[in-house]
């Protein structure tokens, strides 16, 4: 039989064990100005950011893969009705059709994969999640850098790192310390129809590469003379690299080449 420890790290577990943590996360997916109707919790463990979220919400189905674990977090919540604990992979759930917020300790082996699935939840409102403090600067921008996920979702997503989370605050530690990483769909997206389809060529044609340049890449497949241009009235140097380039700047650049 696989030691505790063993199996904590083929799950990809790294349970939280700290208070003043779990709290923070918790204001952030839950402000007290603001209810969530319906909360998940993904990766919900041995319910240290349970609690918190708990307080905070009407309706919390927090999720957790681990058989061993589901006793406690049964026991431990069965005097709140408003709390479901369930028990079987996240990722295996179908998103519910209501708008609901997300929050969860996402095992960093799997961070990927519940990130694609927030993003394709079309009532998710926002996600609360700590991950990787490398994944999440990258997806934010924070390295000063953009990748192509974040890019092509930002129309209808805003990528926002919340804070840093020491790996000491774990157990067991992990080898990287964490990240908060806020993911939030807009209100109303920037784009759509015809204008949207329009941005996903560009963001892919951008990004598909001739030197790391955009402008180099957007050449290769529009005319000269209209890509040049569209740099000067978005104010863009030419010799920027593509993951150098913001999103606002992508945004005035896609308007100047739809022009």
């Amino acid at each position: 039989m696989a030691r505790p420890t063993q199996r904590a790290r083929t799950l990809s577990q790294n349970f939280l064990a700290d208070r003043a943590t779990a709290e923070r996360v918790a204001r952030l997916a839950a402000p007290d100005t603001r209810r969530p109707p319906l909360l998940l919790e993904v990766g919900a463990g041995k319910g240290a950011l349970t609690g918190p979220l708990a307080r905070r919400s009407r309706e919390l189905h927090a999720y957790e893969i681990d058989p061993r674990l589901l006793p406690g977090l049964r026991a431990r919540f069965a005097h709140a009705p408003h709390v479901r604990v369930v028990g079987g992979d996240f990722l295996a759930a179908r998103p519910p059709r209501a708008p609901f917020s997300l929050a969860g300790n996402v095992p960093f082996s799997r961070t990927a994969d519940i990130v694609d699935w927030c993003l394709a939840a079309p009532a998710l409102t926002d996600a609360t999640l700590i991950t990787q403090l490398e994944y999440a600067r990258k997806r934010t921008g924070d390295y000063g850098r953009w990748t192509l996920l974040t890019i092509r979702s930002w129309p209808d997503h805003e990528w926002r790192l919340a804070g840093r989370v020491g790996r000491y605050r774990f157990r067991p530690a992990p080898r990287a310390d964490a990240g908060i990483l806020r993911l939030e769909r807009r209100p109303a997206p920037l784009l759509t129809g015809a204008a949207r389809r329009s941005w996903d060529d560009l963001v892919e044609l951008g990004f598909s590469g001739v030197g790391g340049s955009l402008h180099a890449s957007l050449r290769r497949a529009r005319p000269a003379r209209r890509v040049d241009a569209a740099f000067r009235a978005a104010r863009l140097d030419p010799r920027a690299l593509v993951g150098e380039v913001p999103p606002g700047a992508w945004l005035r650049l896609h308007r100047e080449l739809a022009a």
